[in-house]
């Protein structure tokens, strides 16, 4: 089992990267397939495919077309993750990162010829250093991440972010008129929406612990998010000596809510776990997210759907490794996440893509 480097969609744990067969995307979807990847209990996912086929791939995000995907990938001798898109059953495979420094959390813009990502670069054109783990699992906030755009031919054209600190984990709403993403400009990690052309920068959370990993409601009025809240003394003098590190401890993550103005934020779910990469199903009245609840080791992690007012539970994979990064197409027909089922090689984590029945 491996950990992906890269902190985005959160936990960047070991994932894999999912298949999409097909002859031209949406045509062939509708054909039956072996069901070759899917295991017992997982009655939501039909003709289940892989896109990915080696190498460390994750958070695979559908375009404004869902004809396309963007996804960080660790492939064919790179040595940290590089932004990548491909089309929508695996073919066309293209890096549209610069291939400098350590990228993470792509999503493409509106129209999708352009991807927005954070980037080390601008600090050195090498890998930036590992975290170190003699402090346990750790992810490490790099402070040299900023926020840009790129043409898809690897041209960067814009630059959103530039403050002190990491700014990374950014997604476009529905509308395409705002970007919300995770900064530590204010020294803890907090969630900024910004509109689409880098202004307005703006804060929405304010409590002691990571906020991160944020994605809109289908109709952009609400964002969905991981979050930690250490308590304890001693849980907030190993936050706080963390986050002066540029770390934070993703052991304990839940699931919250809030409007898109930062109000109202709820608590969805309270497991004491490591919840990460929560994802609206297009009802709006649902959350698919990724968590080890059931893993006594703490290192297998499957999907779970969860109603947004944390009833309901249910558990949609059954895998004994790693299901991660769960994105809805806007009709809810289906699904891409990334795994480590079915892997050629210990530590892969490939692209799927499922056909969904609810």
């Amino acid at each position: 089992m491996k950990i992906v480097k890269g902190l985005c969609g959160i936990l960047l744990i070991l994932f894999a990267l999912a298949a999409c067969s097909g002859e031209s995307g949406a045509d062939k979807e509708s054909a039956e397939y072996e069901d070759l990847y899917i295991l017992p209990g997982e009655d939501h996912l039909k003709n289940l495919r892989m896109l990915t086929t080696d190498g460390e791939n994750a958070e695979a995000y559908w375009g404004f077309t869902e004809k396309m995907l963007s996804f960080q990938s660790k492939v064919d001798g790179l040595e940290c993750d590089q932004i990548f898109v491909m089309n929508r059953d695996g073919s066309g495979k293209k890096m549209v990162s610069n291939g400098k420094g350590r990228t993470t959390c792509a999503f493409l813009m509106p129209g999708d010829s352009a991807v927005i990502y954070a980037s080390t670069h601008l600090d050195n054109d090498a890998c930036p250093p590992p975290p170190d783990r003699s402090r346990g699992y750790v992810w490490q906030l790099y402070d040299s991440f900023d926020i840009f755009v790129s043409n898809l031919d690897g041209e960067i054209v814009q630059q959103l972010t530039d403050s002190p600190g990491y700014d990374a984990e950014a997604v476009v709403s529905p509308n395409g008129d705002k970007i919300v993403f995770t900064s530590t400009r204010d020294g803890d990690p907090e969630i900024y929406i910004m509109d689409i052309d880098g202004s307005n920068q703006t804060r929405l959370t304010h409590e002691k612990g990571y906020d991160g990993g944020p994605f809109f409601s289908p109709d952009g009025k609400q964002i969905v998010f991981r979050a930690s809240r250490p308590k304890t003394p001693e849980a907030l003098a190993d936050y706080d000596d963390l986050v002066n590190l540029g770390y934070v401890r993703p052991t304990a993550l839940e699931v919250y809510v809030m409007d898109v103005d930062g109000k109202n934020m709820t608590q969805v779910t309270d497991f004491g776990k490591a919840s990460f990469a929560p994802y609206f199903h297009p009802d709006g009245q649902r959350i698919i997210f990724s968590s080890n609840i059931n893993s006594e080791t703490g290192r297998n992690f499957d999907l779970f759907m969860v109603n947004i007012d944390g009833s309901g539970l249910k558990q949609i994979t059954h895998n004994e490794t790693f299901d991660g990064f769960p994105m809805f197409t806007r009709d809810g027909k289906h699904l891409v996440f990334a795994s480590n089922r079915a892997n050629k090689k210990r530590g892969d984590t490939n692209v799927f893509i499922a056909d969904w029945i609810d």
